[in-house]
Order: structure tokens, then C-alpha cells, then sequence
């Protein structure tokens, strides 16, 4: 079977293919041990404001935690318990493991957590990572960030820029979210479930973080001249933080957290606030009892933009700039672990107006959400998927 004609035909039995995968899969939707190939494409999905169709990129990974586009077409994409990096090829799906990453801690919600470029990455080819790591001493771990060049397939000149003290000693609530904006690093850290450590400014759990870019701590920064308190903290009172994206038209940091039962925030993270976790939460303990006393509203401490009960576990998140979608441009994009759908909000000025929970009947289980350059939006879900959401027509 050679040439064009039977090019055309393997085509058409490859769609044909696809085609009966596509069918049986919208109706049965995704179970955690299965996985379509690379290629299969689902839709046309009718959304609010769009026609969509969705496309496997990859498959076989394992949770998949973060990606980053590369200049060359190319993406890094992160593996979270393994401690996993890879570089991705879009068009395929083929991956080739990174060499050089260091060991990391991979129970419960320890890992890789994400990975981002330095705005002059096409020049100086830095990239910054962050993980779990077993503590110097004592048996906890850590949150740490570090920074190295990526020279093709491998780390060089590796160094640590940031790690979180005190150690914890459970295996949950690392935060580890990451964004650098205007020569700042930003990072989130989870409380690591020891609740007062979120209000204590001598521990740089349940907070956000910021450094220059090189690990160095801000003159400016509102914490520095308080004696006892971690001169690196932009903002405290925050649980789990999962999501933290700039949102474009303004500069504004936005953040993202787990609640308990119920009470998971979206906050537009100012520096020096107190967020309130654990004395104000819309959540309730999983026993259903209530959180301290039980209170929404304290002085002196911040309501969240928007907070969803029952909780929808967000995780990455994004506001949508590209061309792909003009309807979406200016949505913020946040994925839902626990309700297993895409969440859109959107906005007009500060305030959420609207909500739509895309994909719901499909299992998904998001973590990751990124807008590619191409102005697809592209999903990891922990089914060991990456997809691409583009236009249907």
C-alpha cells in the first residue's frame, strides 16, 4: 500500500479507528487505568461560549504536576512522585527524560512540583523547579526551589535558590506553585496540615513567598524589619496554596487554595495580608464539625474573591490571553482535582460574574492548566493524560 493512495487509506482506517475509541470513551468516560492513544480527539463539546474539541497530546504519566513551552516548539513537562522531567514533543507525544534533576520526595502530595522558564530563557536558558525533599535533619521534608540551565537534555549548574523552614513532618500540603514576574520569583508554600503555622510569620509555611530572582530577599519586602519574622513573606494565612497566576491587564498576583470540606479560595493576593486560614474559612472539618469558631468574616483579615463549597480541589491555574478563543480572552482557567472538570470564571473588574465547569462528565481528574502559544489551552490530568483544548470549527 504505497504512495498517496495508500497513504489516504491508512488515514482513513487510523480515523476510523479513532472514531469507535472516541465514541466508546464519551460514553463510558475515563477510568484511571485506561488511556486513549496518543491523537484520539473528543468532540465536538458544546461549552457556554465555545465549540471545542479535545486531543490526547501524551499518555503514560504519572500525575502529571507541570509544563512549560520551550521556544523550539518543544515542552518540559514534570511527573510528580516519580520526580520525573521530561522533554515533551508536542507534535508526538515521544518523551526524553531530563538528567541532572536531584532526588525528590515523592509520598502523598510530595514531589515535583512545577517547573518554569526565565523570561530570557531563549539567551540564558535557566529554568526554576520546585520539590520535595527529605529535611537535612530530623525525618520531614521541605519545599525547595532551585535554578538551572537546561543544555538540551541535561541540568547543569544547578543551584538552590529557596527552602522552606521549618520542616514538616506529614507528607501533604506543599503548595510549591511558582511564577516569576518583572525580576521576582514567586512561591507559594503550604501549611503543611499544621494550621498555626499559616498565622505564625516565623515560618514560611501557608504563605507566599518573594525573592529576586536570583534567591536574594526584596529590601522592600513588607516582613523584612519585623523582628522573628521571615523576611521572604508577601502574604500569609493560606492552607494549600495550588494555583498562582498574573493575571495580564493588571499586574495582579492571583492565588489559588485547597479548603478542608468545602471553602477553597480564589484570593488576589496583596502584600502583607493575612488571608485568615485557619481562623476565617467557608469550610468545615471532613468530620463536618466546625473550624475554630467556626466564622466567615474577621477584621484585619481578607475575603476571598470567590470561594466554592463543596470544594472542588483547584489546582493550576491561568488567565486566557490567546487568539484560539477570543470569547475566553480574560477568563481565569483553574483545574478541578476533587469535581474533575475545567473551572472558567469570569471576570468583570474583581468579581467573578459567572462559572462554568467544563468537562465534568469525562472523570478528569485536572492538575495542571496551561495556555500554549499556539493559544490552545493544554490540561494534565492525573489520569496520565496531557490534552489540548482548540476550537471545534
Amino acid at each position: 500500500m504505497g504512495g498517496a493512495a495508500g497513504y489516504m487509506r491508512r488515514v482513513k482506517v487510523v480515523r476510523a479507528v479513532a472514531a469507535v475509541v472516541v465514541a466508546f470513551w464519551a460514553v463510558e468516560g475515563v477510568a484511571a487505568q485506561d488511556q486513549p492513544p496518543v491523537g484520539t480527539v473528543f468532540g465536538p463539546i458544546n461549552t457556554m461560549d465555545a465549540r471545542i474539541r479535545v486531543e490526547v497530546v501524551a499518555t503514560g504519566l504519572e500525575v502529571p504536576s507541570s509544563l512549560a513551552f520551550l521556544p523550539d516548539g518543544n515542552a518540559l513537562i514534570c511527573e510528580r512522585p516519580s520526580g520525573r522531567m521530561s522533554l515533551l514533543d508536542l507534535a508526538t507525544g515521544d518523551r526524553i527524560p531530563i538528567e541532572g534533576v536531584p532526588l525528590v520526595f515523592g509520598e502523598n502530595d510530595a514531589g515535583l512540583h512545577d517547573v518554569i522558564l526565565h523570561p530570557d530563557y531563549a539567551i540564558n536558558h535557566l529554568i526554576y523547579f520546585s520539590y520535595s525533599e527529605k529535611a537535612a535533619t530530623g525525618s520531614g521534608s521541605v519545599t525547595v526551589v532551585d535554578r538551572a540551565r537546561l543544555n538540551s537534555t541535561h541540568l547543569e549548574d544547578r543551584e538552590r535558590l529557596f527552602t522552606a523552614v521549618p520542616s514538616g513532618d506529614t507528607a501533604y500540603h506543599y503548595g510549591g506553585r511558582l511564577v516569576l514576574q518583572n525580576g521576582y520569583l514567586f512561591i507559594t508554600v503550604g501549611e503543611r496540615e499544621e494550621r498555626y503555622r499559616a498565622q505564625d510569620l516565623d515560618s514560611d509555611n501557608g504563605k507566599v513567598l518573594r525573592l529576586f530572582e536570583d534567591g536574594r530577599v526584596p529590601s522592600d519586602n513588607p516582613f523584612v524589619n519585623r523582628a522573628g519574622a521571615r523576611p521572604e513573606i508577601w502574604s500569609y494565612g493560606h492552607r494549600n496554596p495550588q494555583g498562582l497566576s498574573v493575571r495580564p491587564e493588571t499586574g495582579d498576583l492571583w492565588e489559588d487554595e485547597h479548603g478542608p470540606k468545602g471553602g477553597d479560595e480564589v484570593n488576589l493576593i496583596r502584600p502583607g495580608l493575612d488571608y485568615g486560614w485557619p481562623i476565617v474559612t467557608y469550610g468545615r472539618e471532613y468530620s463536618d464539625e466546625t473550624i475554630g469558631d467556626g466564622i466567615t468574616w474577621k477584621e484585619g483579615m481578607e475575603q476571598p474573591i470567590y470561594y466554592y463549597v463543596p470544594s472542588i480541589a483547584p489546582s493550576d491555574m491561568v488567565f486566557y490571553t490567546g487568539s484560539a478563543f477570543p470569547q475566553w480572552r480574560g477568563n481565569l482557567f483553574i483545574g478541578a482535582m476533587a469535581k474533575r472538570h475545567l473551572n472558567r470564571l469570569v471576570l468583570q473588574g474583581n468579581r467573578v460574574v459567572r462559572e462554568e465547569r467544563i468537562l465534568g462528565g469525562r472523570g478528569w481528574r485536572v492538575r495542571v492548566v496551561k495556555q500554549g502559544p499556539d493559544g490552545f489551552l493544554y490540561l494534565g490530568v492525573d489520569q496520565g493524560m496531557l490534552l489540548r483544548i482548540r476550537p471545534a470549527d
